[in-house]
């Protein structure tokens, strides 16, 4: 279980895990210790078959200002790596994956949000690449997720250029799905993500992997043929019998 100074809170209701980043005294940097825990919590949330999808946030002020890696000088790929698994844990999920993006996401804070399939942003929320505006080359795939989610030309804005985009401009530009009065933020990301956690686990799943290898498929006839499989498969499952017979029961008690 989590505590009130754990470096990672997590949280399990109405089919939803809530993973927050815990040190604002340090605007939630990314460290070896709260990797460990972000790692164990993502572990605990996958094994347990009550949860259907998981908001990711931070505790204000920030949602994460990036890594803390000390004397960025004496980096190796492996002290690299074990930052970037930080968010790469929660990017290779194969549950749904929400960022309720609430402060300043900088560098691999952004990563961490880039990595969800959706996010929602506060009004004071703020996307910052910053790598080359302290001399580091971008790492952790950042320009892969942003030029795929944004495009080429926000991607140049945001990294060579430097823009600085708040909850609405990250909107507009499509990095983020909705922006949201900042009081808001954390009860539209958990509604969201129950209405993901309301359809069986299984499903969900498969689903997510059907969205995924679209990336990959070209012709709509390919699509069809992608998705045929597992929709038959799921005809054959006993949620879909059960979700029948409460709609036509709905329906018939309309008459």
């Amino acid at each position: 279980m989590t505590t009130s100074d754990s470096l990672v809170l997590l949280d399990i209701a109405d089919g939803v895990a809530t993973i927050t980043l815990n040190n604002p005294g340090e605007r939630n940097t990314l460290t070896a210790p709260m990797v460990a825990e972000i790692i164990a919590a993502m572990d605990r949330i996958e094994n347990d078959s009550a949860v259907g999808a998981i908001v990711v946030t931070g505790t204000a002020p920030a949602f994460c200002a990036g890594a803390n890696l000390g004397n960025l000088q004496q980096s190796s790929s492996g002290s690299l790596g074990t930052i970037y698994e930080g968010f790469l844990r929660i990017a290779r999920s194969e549950l749904p994956t929400l960022a309720a993006v609430n402060g300043a996401a900088v560098g691999a804070g952004m990563n961490l949000a880039l990595g969800c399939d959706v996010r929602i942003a506060a009004r004071r929320a703020k996307f910052d690449t910053r790598f080359l505006q302290i001399g580091i080359h971008p790492g952790g795939g950042h320009t892969w997720m942003l030029r795929r989610i944004a495009g080429p030309q926000t991607t140049m804005a945001t990294v060579i250029f430097g823009e600085v985009l708040d909850g609405l401009e990250a909107e507009r530009l499509g990095i983020v799905h909705r922006c949201v009065e900042d009081d808001e933020l954390l009860s539209t990301a958990h509604a969201m993500a129950m209405r993901a956690a309301s359809a069986p686990r299984e499903l969900l799943i498969e689903t997510k992997k059907t969205i995924q290898a679209m990336a990959d498929v070209a012709q709509h006839h390919d699509a069809v043929e992608r998705e045929l499989t597992p929709q038959l498969w799921s005809t054959r499952q006993p949620w879909f019998a059960e979700r029948i017979a409460a709609l036509q029961n709905q329906i018939s008690s309309k008459k």
